[in-house]
């Protein structure tokens, strides 16, 4: 059935290319003799016109019962008989323009509707004859074989008509969209808002207006104009529009209050209850989130992406188990699919289960690669996110070397995006393997392949600051601020990395100073969370903990679910034995909201330890050693534990191995206090090993 439709339609839309440019009508014409340059000064019979009208009429009636191809030519020939008699009448020609229509001869409707406009270009049914047949023809094309012509040439008819009736609502809307498809997006609100102001209380005239003001990203005016509607005259249509504006605005609890009333007004509409339970998710309410998932999945048991985003949840939980289980009833329902084996990889990594995952998303990469190399957008981005996963999970493996082969196969993918994201993975791969040279010079060669990228740039003088050449560093990425009014977000940018490179260097005055410069330049809430993250970060390393909490404590107001400030607060006081109880509670919801980090592992391993409670100390830290496992923090946890609870040699085998990783670490990433304090245990611990091997001698 899919494949008759589609012959069809390509049928229907060749005839309107066909005809769409032809300036009159062919010489051969089956409606010439209809035409009024044919029968010009030709007295009307209109006696006979209406005879021939009345049995075309019949005839026609006839079609839509039965169907029949010869009923129809008869229509045709009466109504070409009635014009005959009557060739001034514009609803003839009309009517017979809208036969041709229905029986499919589109061509011949083109033609018609084209000639009684040329003749009459105020002919309203003429104009919306064409109009609709343009429109059905887009429906039936797709984008780039002759759609742009096609949506020229409709909405050059709409125009008309609402010329011709300016007092329609719904044309003033369809023009709207047809702009907006055409990317013409400020006579699309133009047309919207004629619409909403012929009929005010038209939700779908205040919803398509709110939806545009959304997509121009200015949430605010899609707000007002919804909220301009009374709550008495709200309907459920509307309140999903509210809930979806907050959400673009990130007032998940406004988004999710919006969605309950909605839902409230129509207990069956299931894209309400997505749209809240995307919002509790959005709001960190994971378990009431997973509830309304499951209300979708009972009445839609085939809706496969239900099932993909409860495995979202359960993944994001740590239970990777009925993860899985949902992503295999989703790849159940679904040929084809790469999101659900994706996901299924992904799983797999995050379970260490590193042979499992790597056939998998190399068969997502067979299936998308062409041989000819030539991909478009959408195709170069998906194989982008396949190597890169592919990539890092041979990293968590342990391959580098296999790592780095994947990514620069992202740079090769070319465009400016694929490059920096390759490089940069590259990067990131070689510093995790304390590959510090490498890793510069792979900074550098990106800067060589993407010499106008500033973030390349950037990332460059880092490394370079990192490796001992701190001044040359920070004056390139001074060079990088332009000072001008347009150019706010890239300066503040610019003001985060030398914050971060002077904090690194322990320049501490320049850092803050950077941070002032930057706060002023930020506008977004998300802008100025980070900031003050870095600025907390920045007081803890100079050792001012009371200052840092407020900087935390600051973000957390703003998000409270920021996974990072909850960390870092948590684990700061966790450190100094301070709040242990507080502490706990902010490293905990960390870990909830990213189970398989392992820096959150290693800070609730830490603060279990500081309570006291060893067993669980220790579960947590041996999750986050297979996780960072030459991170030498953790191991210096790990001694720490063993020595509390009598281990001593394994004590000592953790601290050996600490130092052995903050000597293979830049300056810049290690407290100078740090290995001092770590010798002086393990040089304690060797000495009462010893006593007691010679105890025992």
């Amino acid at each position: 059935m899919k494949k008759q439709l589609w012959i069809v339609s390509f049928v229907v839309t060749g005839s309107l290319l066909l005809a769409q440019n032809q300036p009159a009508r062919a010489a051969d014409s089956p409606a010439v003799a209809g035409s009024p340059a044919a029968t010009k000064g030709k007295t009307p019979d209109r006696a006979s016109a209406y005879y021939h009208f009345a049995l075309a009429h019949m005839y026609e009636e006839q079609v839509a019962t039965y169907g029949r191809s010869e009923l129809a030519n008869k229509a045709i020939e009466e109504y070409r008989a009635a014009i005959d008699a009557d060739p001034t009448s514009a609803y003839l020609t009309s009517g017979l323009a809208e036969l041709y229509a229905k029986t499919g001869r589109i061509r011949d409707a083109v033609i018609e509707a084209q000639d009684i406009i040329k003749h009459n270009p105020n002919n309203l049914e003429a104009r919306r004859l064409l109009g609709r047949i343009y429109l059905r023809s887009l429906g039936d094309m797709q984008a780039g074989s002759g759609s742009e012509s096609v949506l020229k040439l409709a909405i050059e008819q709409y125009e008309q008509i609402v010329r011709l009736q300016p007092d329609s609502m719904d044309d003033h809307l369809l023009l709207g969209r047809l702009y907006r498809l055409n990317n013409d997006l400020q006579k699309a609100e133009n047309e919207f808002k004629i619409a909403v102001k012929l009929q005010p209380d038209s939700e779908e005239a205040v919803t398509t207006l709110a939806y545009l003001y959304n997509e121009l990203g200015d949430t605010a005016r899609a707000t007002q104009v919804l909220s301009s509607v009374p709550n008495t005259q709200r309907s459920a249509k509307l309140y999903s529009a509210l809930g979806y504006t907050y959400e673009q605005q990130k007032q998940y609890k406004n988004a999710i209050e919006a969605y309950r009333h909605a839902i409230e007004m129509d207990r069956d509409n299931l894209d309400a209850i997505r749209g809240l339970a995307q919002n509790l998710l959005n709001d960190g309410q994971a378990d009431a989130a997973l509830e309304q998932y499951k209300v979708i999945a009972d009445a839609n048991p085939e809706d496969a992406q239900t099932y993909v985003r409860i495995s979202e949840i359960y993944r994001k939980q740590g239970k990777f188990d009925l993860a899985l289980d949902n992503l295999k009833k989703a790849e159940s329902m679904v040929q084809d699919s790469v999101e659900v084996p994706y996901n299924i990889a992904a799983i797999y990594q995050a379970q260490g289960r590193y042979d499992e995952a790597v056939p998998i998303m190399r068969d997502l990469l067979k299936k998308s690669e062409k041989p000819d190399g030539k991909y478009s957008n959408g195709e170069r981005s998906n194989r982008a996110v396949f190597l890169e996963r592919l990539g890092t999970i041979y990293r968590d493996q342990g391959n580098n070397q296999s790592a780095n082969e994947i990514f620069r196969e992202i740079v090769a993918l070319g465009g400016d995006e694929n490059i920096e994201r390759g490089y940069q993975q590259i990067i990131d791969t070689w510093r995790e393997a304390k590959e510090w040279q490498k890793a510069t010079d792979a900074a550098r060669e990106a800067v060589q392949k993407l010499p106008t990228s500033r973030d390349l740039k950037m990332v460059l003088a880092a490394q370079q600051a990192d490796m001992g050449e701190a001044d040359k560093a920070l004056k390139d990425v001074h060079a990088l601020l332009k000072g001008d009014a347009n150019s706010s977000s890239d300066d503040r940018q610019v003001y985060i990395a030398l914050a971060q490179m002077n904090t690194r260097l322990r320049r501490f005055s320049d850092a803050e100073q950077a941070l002032d410069k930057a706060e002023q330049l930020a506008s977004k809430p998300d802008d100025k969370e980070y900031i003050w993250f870095l600025r907390g970060s920045t007081f803890e390393r100079q050792k001012r903990f009371a200052e840092a909490e407020e900087q935390f404590k600051k973000v957390l107001a703003s998000d409270p679910d920021h996974a990072s400030a909850l960390n870092y607060l948590g684990y700061m006081l966790a450190d100094q034995n301070m709040k242990l109880e507080e502490a706990f509670g902010y490293i905990k919801r960390a870990v909830d909201l990213d189970p398989a980090n392992g820096a959150y592992l290693d800070s609730l391993g830490w603060a279990y330890f500081r309570m006291g409670k060893y067993e669980l100390a220790e579960a947590n830290l041996l999750k986050a050693s297979q996780k960072i496992n030459t991170d030498p923090t953790v191991h210096d946890h790990m001694g720490d534990l063993y020595q509390k609870t009598g281990r001593l040699k394994l004590a000592a085998t953790h601290w050996e191995r600490a130092l052995t990783e903050w000597n293979r670490t830049i300056a810049a990433e290690v407290d100078p206090a740090d290995p001092v304090r770590v010798q002086k245990k393990l040089d304690s611990a060797k000495m009462k090993l010893a006593k007691e091997d010679g105890a025992k001698q």
